[in-house]
């Protein structure tokens, strides 16, 4: 399937707000919808994080519940991506909607790191905190994937998360191929240039299989970039609002839908949800 990319579609986030955009979801009855018009578009995969109706994160398994109801009912086949991702959320928090709702897939954050956004304009942080992530979180989250039958989904911030992974493969808790995202722009992480793409794709381990995940509009340089270097993207409202042309999307369906249009100016085509399932090694459990 080397004519093949896997396009993700980060559906919501849990930072990003209607001020930015109006046109994140919110509810299980939105996010439903937006996944509809992801898979329609030709994403094979849809990352949720899931939002109280007012828009700040929720954590809680009636709230996923509800979201996998409506991405069920909409995209019977798609596979679904839930976060694991919190500051200042037990971890037992963290993971049970994954013990509850067995998605196929699952994020997992692959280290600690400062995690801010900075405004040059007001020379000021926000959003200015510590994502904690040490080893013992790590291998505790691997371990509840692995009994839930989900597979993990390594996100990997900076070029040292991906040498994290290695003790978790020597323990033999993961199977092949070892899913990364290389998560490139988010301050405190690692800067989203093509020479870096290149160094951390160089760095992963035999039998993996990749994705960037570009945060704003650098997004579609690091997506062509990957399409050249034989990997996969992701795209979607969580990471950017901006289509390539500068236009603020409308939906999650617009800029899958330029993903599309990007792979095919490459001479690739969008894997379907089954093809997905045979690159990724992810059976159908949900």
């Amino acid at each position: 399937m080397k004519n093949k990319v896997v396009i993700t579609a980060a559906l919501t986030g849990a930072l990003a707000n209607r001020n930015q955009c109006p046109y994140i979801p919110y509810t299980p009855e939105e996010i439903g919808l937006e996944a509809k018009l992801a898979v329609e578009a030709g994403a094979s995969i849809v990352h949720i994080h899931a939002r109280q109706d007012n828009g700040l994160p929720a954590y809680d398994v009636e709230t996923y519940t509800r979201i996998h109801e409506e991405v069920r009912k909409h995209c019977p086949d798609v596979i679904i991506n839930y976060s694991t991702g919190a500051i200042g959320i037990p971890n037992e928090e963290r993971i049970h909607q994954i013990d509850a709702l067995k998605p196929e897939t699952a994020a997992l954050n692959m280290g600690s790191m400062n995690y801010a956004i900075y405004s040059k304009e007001k020379k000021q942080f926000y959003h200015d905190f510590v994502f904690a992530n040490p080893f013992k979180d790590i291998q505790f989250f691997m371990e509840r994937m692995k009994a839930a039958g989900t597979r993990p989904e390594m996100e990997c911030f900076d070029n040292g998360h991906i040498n994290n992974s290695l003790p978790i493969i020597d323990m033999g808790i993961m199977e092949k191929p070892y899913i990364y995202s290389l998560v490139m722009g988010v301050l405190g992480g690692i800067a989203p240039t093509t020479q870096n793409l290149v160094h951390q794709v160089n760095t992963l381990p035999p039998d993996s299989v990749w994705q960037v995940i570009g945060i704003g509009r650098k997004q579609w340089a690091l997506a062509a970039a990957a399409l050249t270097l034989g990997g996969n993207f992701r795209v979607g409202l969580e990471d950017n609002f901006y289509l390539p042309e500068g236009e603020m999307a409308k939906s999650n369906g617009e800029l899958v839908d330029a993903a599309v249009r990007l792979a095919r100016m490459v001479g690739k085509e969008p894997a379907s949800i089954e093809e997905t399932r045979q690159i990724l090694n992810i059976p159908r459990i949900s």
